[in-house]
């Protein structure tokens, strides 16, 4: 077996380390009373409504619009595209013709500290129409949270004139652009053929001049035009923040509601297991994880110990995926489903390190020498575990394409349990794929590059026996 180099050990799990300590705990930045987010951790989860709760609204078409059903599915169509592009998994969502209402429930956000059901519905109704409009005047100026000036409700001819709708943006996306050495967040859009030719003769009639970018009556942006842009392609920027950036594309994405929304009816859900529930399934999976962690050393010593720290790895991945880790990215519904999913692609984990070292283990008592034994261990072991995972793999997605956005069989078994088991799908998947990147790679690339130290070549902590080959 050619060695690994000793430090890539180090390397390897001090990455890990930091992978899990960042993934568990998040970074944020304090500026005076502005707290930003860099890096998502637990606290940033989306926890689904038998967790946390959630709201509960109704909605009828504002300002008596007689809503045909079809348009009536092209609203509950916006909505349901607006849950889902916020990866809102657990939700229930009906329209009902007769009454010409939606009816809505969903969890609370990630981040949601007055619970106001009012301003959580705004996330998923809110009209969201993107204009371009020449010049920049406005009527009136209100303040945010954060004391910065917002310019309202357009006035002369900014309020006359539309040269081009959000409709006919064909991709928005958030993004983040260097300005002046600092980092700054924008939307960067991409029209439709439409959209193409109008924005190219927009910005070829007010060439030098300014093109205002509006959602509903806020001005977002108010760039001066320096060139014809005729690829279809421009940027929102104004002082947004990575949540405001993707909470504005996903809308712009999602499209404009056929009509306004007034809601008839809000309320808050309370969660059918609650906080302290999350608490007491916390507190059972560390216990349980330190007897895993007690069991593998004790029974495997050294491929245990690596086993370990692949596991913690599996384990950070697993909650990159859940959280969103970088503000740019949503948080992941995640449920107890969800949670049974984690808990179970972690099983798998514990499984494949063991079958590993019962390889190795096997081999020594042959004879083997260890470089030997770790190799041929490694090698046996690969096609067990690979066909084991695939079986999973395979199950998952087809958990997520029947029970995602697609609910092919909704019928069959209802809309409410399609998040349920959606959730479920997805963290098993992807439990299962970190399987492979830490408990395949990661842990047999350590195990190689610790086996080379010498005080640690003695078969005995590989589980051979005493006195045997090197």
């Amino acid at each position: 077996m050619k060695r690994v180099a000793k430090p890539v050990f180090f390397v390897v799990a001090l990455l890990i380390i930091a992978l899990a300590l960042t993934s568990t705990l998040g970074i944020d930045t304090q500026y005076g009373d502005i707290k930003t987010t860099r890096i998502k951790g637990i606290d940033d989860i989306r926890w689904g409504i038998d967790i946390k709760g959630g709201v509960e609204a109704t909605f009828q078409p504002a300002d008596d619009v007689d809503a045909t059903p079809e348009q009536l599915e092209a609203a509950k169509s916006i909505i349901e595209t607006r849950l889902v592009s916020n990866s809102i998994t657990d939700y229930e969502l009906y329209a009902d013709e007769s009454s010409r209402r939606i009816i809505v429930r969903f969890p609370w956000k990630e981040d949601a500290t007055n619970f106001d059901p009012n301003a959580a519905i705004e996330e998923i109704a809110a009209t969201a129409e993107l204009t371009f409009r020449p010049g920049n005047s406005y009527e009136t100026v209100d303040y945010d949270a954060d004391g910065q000036p917002v310019m309202k409700t357009p006035s002369g001819e900014t309020a006359e004139t539309v040269l081009l709708y959000g409709s006919t943006v064909k991709k928005a996306e958030p993004g983040v652009i260097s300005e002046n050495g600092m980092n700054k967040y924008v939307v960067s859009l991409e029209f439709n053929d439409e959209g193409t030719e109008l924005f190219k003769e927009a910005t070829t009639t007010y060439l030098n001049k300014t093109i205002s970018i509006w959602m509903d009556d806020v001005l977002l942006s108010y760039p001066t035009v320096n060139e014809v842009i005729s690829e279809g392609k421009a940027q929102i920027s104004g002082s947004f923040t990575a949540e405001e950036a993707t909470a504005l594309a996903t809308k712009i994405n999602a499209g404009a509601l056929p009509f306004t929304l007034e809601t008839v009816n809000v309320s808050s859900i309370s969660p059918t297991l609650g906080a302290n529930s999350l608490y007491a399934m916390g507190l059972a999976a560390i216990i349980a994880l330190g007897f895993i962690v007690v069991f593998m050393i004790v029974s495997f010593r050294v491929p245990g110990f690596v086993a370990v720290i692949a596991l913690m790895g599996q384990m950070a991945i697993i909650l990159i995926a859940v959280s969103g880790y970088f503000p740019v990215f949503n948080s992941f519904t995640m449920t107890l489903p969800g949670i049974a999913g984690m808990i179970l692609s972690l099983g798998t984990g514990v499984d494949a390190n063991i079958l590993t070292a019962e390889r190795i283990r096997e081999e020594l008592k042959k004879g083997k020498s260890l470089d030997s034994a770790i190799n041929a261990g490694t090698k046996n072991s690969l096609s067990a575990i690979i066909d084991g995972n695939m079986t999973i793999i395979i199950v998952s997605v087809i958990l997520i394409l029947v029970f995602g956005p697609f609910n092919m069989l909704s019928f069959i078994f209802g809309l409410s349990t399609t998040g349920a088991i959606y959730a479920f799908g997805y963290t098993l998947l992807v439990g299962t794929i970190a399987n492979f990147l830490m408990g395949i790679g990661a842990a047999r690339l350590m195990l190689k590059s610790i086996s080379g130290f010498k005080f640690l070549r003695n078969p005995v902590l590989y589980g051979g026996k005493k006195g045997g080959a090197k």
